[in-house]
């Protein structure tokens, strides 16, 4: 598939989703670049994990476009999507609980190789991700942390080109984190399009090179994190007006 002419890897268009009478996503645009890890942030219910869900296809959007290397691929059905080289991680893990790591890691459909080398691939990722000595550990077994990990190595299997990462650091030790951070910076490397919904301003400031910034269902803000700390709009969002303090990392 040819790339977009634009250097936009994934990008929302006046995307709308109500849930009764609630506008959970109201007209939200935003756009990826290709090859960077950006940020999408938010107060609690500002519509992002709605967001993801919609470019995901786990959502139908009410109205609205979202254009992955600028074809139309809202409403089609999270598998489709999933083989145009879009894949995400989830807030609450989903491993196979009653699946070792190397079966949860060869769990994934639409691998297009032969069983050896899908072996060989899922024993490079799990090594990426410092499992190697839990890979015939059960899923269910694994800490919270070791989890997030597996599930982060398990969406790299069909090498995708635009990966969603959900909450990452929630639930994560440091040290794990610290390893999970330097992964996705090698992904970034190899030209790989990340983009992170998190909570932790420390992650998002520190490693993210744009930020979109979500609330009431649209976007109110982007920019590098330089200008996000600084917003008004973006600090009266998740303080009140009250409040002097900027979205910093500590």
């Amino acid at each position: 598939m040819m790339p977009d002419a634009n250097g936009i890897a994934l990008e929302a268009r006046d995307l709308r989703k109500a849930f009764g009478g609630v506008h959970a996503v109201d007209g939200c645009s935003f756009a990826v670049p290709r090859g960077k890890i950006c940020g999408l942030i938010g107060p609690n219910g500002s519509g992002k994990t709605t967001t993801f869900n919609l470019l995901t296809g786990l959502a139908q959007p009410d109205g609205g476009q979202v254009l992955h290397d600028g074809v139309d691929i809202a409403g089609l059905k999270p598998y489709r999507i999933f083989r145009r080289g879009i894949t995400r991680t989830f807030q609450i893990t989903r491993v196979f609980r009653e699946m070792t790591v190397l079966e949860n890691m060869l769990s994934v459909t639409g691998l297009a190789v032969p069983d050896r080398v899908a072996r060989e691939r899922a024993g490079e990722l799990i090594a990426l991700v410092n499992l190697t000595h839990l890979r015939g550990e059960y899923g269910g077994r694994l800490s919270y942390g070791q989890q997030k990990l597996l599930e982060f190595a398990r969406a790299l299997m069909t090498d995708p080109d635009v990966i969603l990462l959900d909450e990452p650091a929630a639930g994560v030790n440091r040290t794990l984190l610290q390893q999970l951070l330097e992964q996705i910076h090698r992904l970034q490397e190899t030209g790989k399009t990340i983009l992170i919904v998190e909570h932790d301003m420390n992650v998002i400031m520190n490693h993210c090179e744009r930020i979109f910034v979500m609330d009431y269902g649209v976007k109110i803000a982007e920019g590098p994190p330089s200008e996000i700390q600084g917003n008004e709009r973006v600090i009266e969002a998740y303080f009140g007006r009250r409040q002097s303090g900027v979205v910093h990392a500590g």
